[in-house]
């Protein structure tokens, strides 16, 4: 058994992280300390000066684990990478999934190509952003395809065996495939790419407008024209970039709003002094923290995700480890970073108009939330009153069975609370035990299982006090919604009283061209309005249960016919299966392509593109490819 007030002697007086621990081993916070002994300690003393959670949180603390590392900056660095593996329910989250896109050109190669992409890869390629706003980055790769014939294609242009595709002959692309193409002159135009690229608008608008006079003198006046529209356009581009910054060095500005139990910060992102984008985050659970403690936590968290980081990160206030996250942040760029608050200057008027916007959106934020309440209660109070019901319906789950003529059985669950999509709850289930298409059989299979597994968690909880929070079987709906009329309600009905459970169940009814009509409860079809707000709710619930149940039979139906179809054919591997899908991305497709067309494909040959043109010629279509 573990013995915190011996295990507390034992700490040592060094940097590291340590890891707090309840009753069933769950981590349930994660932090770090340039001294183990004193921080981890502090906890378990008095508890008079502790805030409510850290109380809270004491008093379900049954071990913990540590960590040393050599340095603060290392212990950093654990932390913000345990709390993203992890996430305990103690720490602040940053909720953030957003993937931010790059230009990349690619100078790895001998024709350079401009794409937009995701992922940063050290591949000798040159990217350029992340871009905040995607529209910002189609709009640029769409400027600089009028602009510039590069190729788009990922043809292998060693080879120049190849014919020239459309966009050569629209003059879209200058053809580096055939072979004819002056590679000086293709690369005089990734030069000017990069330039743009990186900020030097500038340089290269005044180097295309000496290219512009000098080809008027010569009478070259065709190719004067392209430069000036290419003049035009790249200004037009350039001016919509805000300059904040007589420095064109990359900034991050950050200030943060506070209203109670949420907090918005916003983050102003400067490129080469021009404002490209803004971002906002709502933070929860930190009522007991101090603001600079907040703003740290956000600043780790946050950089310890993206890939870029700027030269300067400028905070409206001061936050906790400025200078360890310094050194970590510079460890990461591989340069100097500098965090600091700025006090005068056009630095400081910039952070009081981002502090401006997270107020804002802050005010709007709330302002939603209480919308959305106040449309919530209208809508589960007209369900209520609809259905008699004793409760307001906050949980409802919903089911619907998909299959074809009786094959790949599916079963969705879809869980909608305070009239709004839960998809953490979502769940799908392949129907074992029923052959054939039973509609009332395939769903009391489900029901069954979903109800009896939460029934099993409740009890394992209230013995064991084991909880099954992610699974979320064990929370059970105020009310269940079947896809079908009267049969469904009563098959659903029969699984709820045999496994001793009363929940009401209502079914969802279509009119003649499957839409949403009506519900059965209790026997009677109940006429929903189709401007009431209950209506409304309902058909988009039946519509969400009902594309979730198709999407996995899909998935599942798919997937066999690719086993059984191309798995027959023989010569074609699990190698040359994949390149096939990738290349045609369909077996419909497949079965129409020519032997030509066929041998295109990374690693097939004569031989295995006539096997896969003779299999199909042979071969009954079955269902839909």
């Amino acid at each position: 058994m573990f013995d915190i007030k011996e295990q507390l002697k034992k700490l040592p007086d060094k940097p590291g992280v340590y890891l707090m621990k309840d009753e069933n081993g769950e981590i349930i916070y994660v932090g770090k300390s340039k001294s183990l002994k004193n921080r981890v300690s502090q906890y378990f003393r008095s508890q008079k000066g502790h805030p409510p959670k850290v109380k809270a949180m004491v008093k379900v603390i049954k071990e913990f684990e540590y960590i040393i590392t050599d340095t603060e900056v290392e212990a950093l660095i654990l932390e913000a990478n345990l709390i993203k593996k992890h996430k305990p329910r103690y720490n602040v989250l940053l909720r953030d999934d957003k993937s931010y896109p790059y230009i990349k050109v690619t100078l790895n190669e001998k024709y350079p190509r401009v794409l937009k992409t995701r992922r940063v890869i050290k591949d000798s390629a040159r990217y350029f952003g992340p871009y905040i706003n995607v529209d910002a980055v189609n709009q640029t790769l769409a400027t600089i395809e009028e602009l510039f014939p590069l190729r788009k294609c990922k043809r292998n242009l060693e080879q120049n065996n190849e014919r020239p595709c459309l966009n050569y002959h629209i003059k879209k692309c200058l053809g580096p495939c055939t072979g004819k193409v002056n590679h000086d002159e293709y690369m005089e135009m990734i030069d000017q790419i990069v330039l743009f690229l990186g900020g030097k608008q500038d340089i290269l608008i005044k180097e295309l407008e000496g290219k512009m006079a000098k080809a008027a003198q010569e009478l070259h006046f065709e190719r004067a024209a392209k430069y000036r529209d290419r003049i035009n356009a790249l200004k037009n581009l350039a001016e919509k970039q805000k300059i904040v910054s007589t420095s064109d060095a990359d900034q991050d500005y950050i200030s943060m709003a506070i209203s109670d139990d949420k907090v918005c910060i916003m983050v102003f992102f400067v490129r080469s002094g021009k404002l490209v984008g803004r971002e906002h985050y709502i933070l929860e659970g930190t009522e007991d923290m101090e603001r600079s403690e907040i703003l740290s936590t956000f600043v780790k968290q946050f950089y310890s995700s993206t890939s870029f980081i700027p030269k300067e990160i400028l905070a409206h206030e001061n936050m906790e480890d400025s200078e360890v996250i310094e050194s970590w942040l510079s460890q990461k760029r591989q340069s100097k970073v500098t965090v600091k608050q700025p006090m005068r200057g056009e630095k400081k008027k910039l952070l009081e108009l981002v502090y401006k916007n997270a107020l804002e959106y802050l005010t709007k934020f709330e302002e939603k939330i209480n919308r959305d309440k106040e449309y919530s209660q209208k809508v589960l109070n007209e369900i209520k009153y609809i259905l008699g019901l004793d409760h307001l319906p906050k949980r409802i789950e919903a089911y619907d069975i998909s299959n074809m003529y009786g094959v790949f059985s599916v079963g969705s669950m879809v869980v909608f609370e305070n009239g709004k999509p839960q998809n953490s709850g979502y769940r799908r289930f392949k129907v074992r035990t029923i052959e054939g298409p039973n509609d009332y059989g395939s769903m009391q299979e489900v029901l069954f299982r979903r109800f009896k597994r939460g029934i099993e968690e409740n009890q394992m909880l209230k013995e064991q006090g084991i909880s099954f929070e992610k699974g979320k079987f064990s929370i059970f709906p105020d009310i269940v919604l079947v896809d079908g009329g009267k049969g469904h309600v009563k098959a659903a009905e029969d699984v709820l009283v045999a496994l001793g459970l009363n929940i009401p169940v209502a079914g969802m009814v279509k009119d003649d061209k499957h839409r949403t009509k009506g519900l059965i409860y209790k026997g009677d079809e109940i006429y929903l309005e189709k401007r009431s707000y209950g209506f409304k709710l309902i058909a988009k619930i039946q519509e969400e249960v009902h594309r979730f149940a198709i999407s996995y039979h899909k998935t599942l139906r798919d997937k066999s016919m690719v086993q059984s179809v191309l798995d027959e054919i023989p010569g074609i591997g699990k190698k040359r299966k994949k390149e096939l899908l990738k290349h045609f991305g369909s077996i419909e497709k497949i079965r129409k392509a020519s032997v030509k067309e066929l041998k295109e494909v990374d690693g097939m040959n004569t031989k295995s593109a006539k096997s896969v043109y003779e299999f199909f010629r042979k071969k009954k279509p079955v269902g839909n490819y």
